[in-house]
């Protein structure tokens, strides 16, 4: 992404907002028991965070794949993310896809609740590795 270094922080300051905001959309949906849109704002928070990774250290994916794909080779292949990491944001994403595209599946309070500690981790050492490298 060729953006001026001042959008470019702009928009990982957004993307890192927009990720708190679904974190807690995600606690909201869990809370009234709508774990279908749990496990959608659970992935889409975690994905504002890895985007906003990616643009800050000046790397672009056009699909929600690309940004697992680049993800792993630039973040969990050196070792600055977790494999663990790495494997919960895929997991969220399948959930996401599949409560969002398969209605023959049912999605739970079992399959969602636990995965709200470590989407907060997830974001919260995002955050972190963007603020250290300021």
């Amino acid at each position: 992404m060729t953006l001026p270094q001042k959008d470019r922080d702009t928009l990982v300051a957004l993307r890192l907002q927009r990720a708190q905001e679904a974190i807690s959309e995600a606690k909201g949906n869990m809370q009234m028991g709508y774990w279908r849109v749990a496990a959608n704002r659970l992935y889409y928070a975690c994905y504002y965070a890895a985007t906003a990774l990616l643009i800050n250290n000046n790397l672009t994916a056009r699909t929600h794949s690309g940004v697992i794909s680049q993800l792993g080779v630039y973040f969990v292949n050196k070792g600055i993310i977790s494999l663990e990491q790495g494997k919960l944001y895929r997991d969220l994403f399948e959930k996401r896809q599949t409560s969002d595209y398969n209605e023959w599946i049912s999605i739970n309070e079992q399959d969602i609740k636990p995965l709200l500690k470590p989407a907060e981790k997830f974001i919260a050492e995002i955050e972190k590795m963007i603020n250290t490298n300021k």
